[in-house]
C-alpha cells in the first residue's frame, strides 16, 4: 500500500511519550499513515535503554515514527516544539499530571496556539479521586480485578503482557480518530480540536465488564482461573504423549458429536448424562479425567490433525519466540522485516528482526512497516528545515546543545 494511500496520510502527530501506553497510540496512528514526530530529550527516550522484560518496548512501539531530539528546557528548544505543534493535528502525551503544563505544553496553552489541535492524554486514571495516584499496568490489574480473575484462587497473577497499556493506547487512538472525524466531517464539522483522555484503570474495568455483568445477571461472583466454571463442557489444556500440551475445545452439541465420532467415543456420545453442553459442564468432574486418560497416549500432532479435520477448536501451547516461525504469519506477511538501530535495541548494536503488524487489513492489505524505530534525533535536521531553519541556524542549535542529530549533519 503506497504511503499516500494510507488513511491518515497528511496528518501530523507530535508525541511526548515513553514506555508503552502513549507510544502504542502513536504507533497505531503512524501505521495508519500519520506523520508521527517523537519528541525526545537529547539522550533519547529512557525506554530505549531498558533491559529484561522492557527490552522490547521501544523496539515494538516506535516504528514508522520520526525522532526530534531537543532540550525543551531551553527557550529555543521549546520554540521549536511550539512551531511543530502549530502545524500539527494531534498532540499526544503520557507523562504525570502537571508535567506538560510546567513545560508550557498543557492542553489550554496548545489549544490557544492551535484551535484545531486534538490533545490526547494517556493517564493512570480518568479525573476523579484516584487521579493523583501513580499507576502501572500491574497496579490497575491488581485493583481492577484482572489479576484476581487470572488466578489461581488466593494467588492474584498479572496477565502475561501489557494488556492495559496497549489497549489504553488503542482507546487513545480511537478517541483521536473520533475527534478528527468530528472536527473534519464534510457536513457540519466543528473545525475545532478537543481533549481526549484514555486511562489504564478504566481500561481494566472495561476488560472486567463481562464478569461484572455475570454477577448482575446471576447474583454469583465469577471465580478466578482455574476454579471458574467453564461455559463449555470441554474447554481445557490436555497433557498428551511425550508431555506435550494442547488446548482443546468442544463448544456445541454438534461439535460434541463430531469429537466423539473422530475419537471413537461412541459410548460417551450415547450417554444421556452428556447429551447437552450444560449437562457436560455439570459432568466435568468425572468427564475430563476420562477424556484425559483417553487422549494421553496420542501425540499433540495427531490430536490437532483430527480436530482440524473436523473443524473443532484447538491450539498448541506456544511461546512468544515460537511465533517467529509460525507458518500462518509467514504465509500472510504478518511479520515485517525490521532493523533496529543500535540505540533502539537495548543491546548497543543494530539488530535485524521481524515485527508483528497491526492485526487488521484495509481493502485486503496489511498496513506496512515503512520505517524502523528511529535513532535518537535521526530526523531533527529535516524537521527543522521544514520549520524554516537554515543550515547556519541548525548548526548553532546543535553546537549549543539545544537539539541533537543522528547521524551528524553535513
Amino acid at each position: 500500500m503506497a504511503e499516500t494511500a494510507l488513511p491518515l496520510a497528511g496528518l501530523r502527530v507530535v508525541e511526548f511519550t515513553h514506555m508503552v501506553m502513549g507510544p502504542s497510540c502513536g504507533m497505531i496512528l503512524a501505521d495508519l499513515g500519520a506523520e508521527v514526530v517523537k519528541v525526545e530529550p537529547l539522550a533519547g527516550d529512557n525506554t530505549r535503554r531498558l533491559l529484561g522484560s522492557g527490552a522490547g518496548f521501544f523496539a515494538m512501539f516506535n516504528r514508522n515514527k520520526q525522532s526530534l531530539a531537543v532540550n525543551t528546557h531551553d527557550p529555543r528548544g521549546l520554540e521549536i516544539v511550539l512551531k511543530l505543534v502549530a502545524q500539527a493535528d494531534v498532540f499526544s502525551e503520557n507523562f504525570k499530571a502537571g508535567a506538560m503544563e510546567r513545560l508550557g505544553l498543557g492542553p489550554a496553552a496548545l489549544q490557544a496556539l492551535n484551535p484545531r489541535l486534538i490533545h490526547v492524554s494517556h493517564k493512570g486514571f480518568l479525573p476523579g479521586p484516584y487521579e493523583h495516584r501513580t499507576a502501572l499496568d500491574e497496579v490497575v490489574q491488581m485493583m481492577g480485578g484482572l489479576a484476581y480473575m487470572t488466578g489461581p484462587e488466593g494467588r492474584p497473577l498479572r496477565a502475561g503482557t501489557s494488556v492495559n497499556d496497549i489497549m489504553g493506547g488503542m482507546f487513545g487512538a480511537i478517541g483521536v480518530l473520533a475527534a478528527l472525524h468530528q472536527r473534519d466531517r464534510a457536513s457540519g464539522g466543528t473545525g475545532r480540536g478537543q481533549q481526549v483522555q484514555s486511562a489504564l484503570f478504566e481500561n481494566n474495568v472495561f476488560l472486567m465488564a463481562q464478569h461484572m455483568m455475570q454477577f448482575a445477571v446471576t447474583g454469583k461472583p465469577a471465580a478466578p482461573m482455574p476454579s471458574r466454571i467453564s461455559a463449555w463442557g470441554i474447554y481445557d489444556v490436555f497433557t498428551v504423549a511425550g508431555g506435550e500440551q494442547v488446548f482443546l475445545a468442544v463448544v456445541s452439541d454438534t461439535q460434541w458429536a463430531l469429537f466423539c465420532n473422530a475419537f471413537g467415543l461412541h459410548d460417551l456420545h450415547a450417554d444421556a448424562r452428556l447429551a447437552t453442553n450444560n449437562l457436560r459442564v455439570q459432568a466435568r468432574d468425572w468427564l475430563l479425567p476420562v477424556l484425559r486418560a483417553t487422549l494421553a497416549p496420542r501425540t499433540a500432532a495427531e490430536i490437532s490433525a483430527l480436530f482440524e479435520a473436523q473443524g473443532l477448536p484447538f491450539a498448541p501451547i506456544t511461546r512468544p519466540q515460537d511465533l517467529f516461525d509460525d507458518p500462518h504469519l509467514a504465509a500472510t506477511g504478518g511479520l515485517a522485516p525490521m532493523t533496529l538501530p543500535a540505540d533502539a535495541s537495548g543491546a548497543g548494536q543494530a539488530i535485524a528482526t521481524r515485527a508483528p503488524l497491526l492485526p487488521l487489513t484495509l481493502d485486503g492489505q496489511r498496513l506496512p512497516l515503512r520505517a524502523p524505530p528511529p535513532a535518537v534525533g535521526a530526523h531533527t535536521q529535516a524537521l527543522l528545515r521544514g520549520l524554516g531553519y537554515d543550515d547556519a541556524a541548525i548548526a548553532v542549535l546543535l553546537a549549543d546543545g539545544v537539539v541533537g542529530a543522528q547521524p551528524p549533519g553535513p
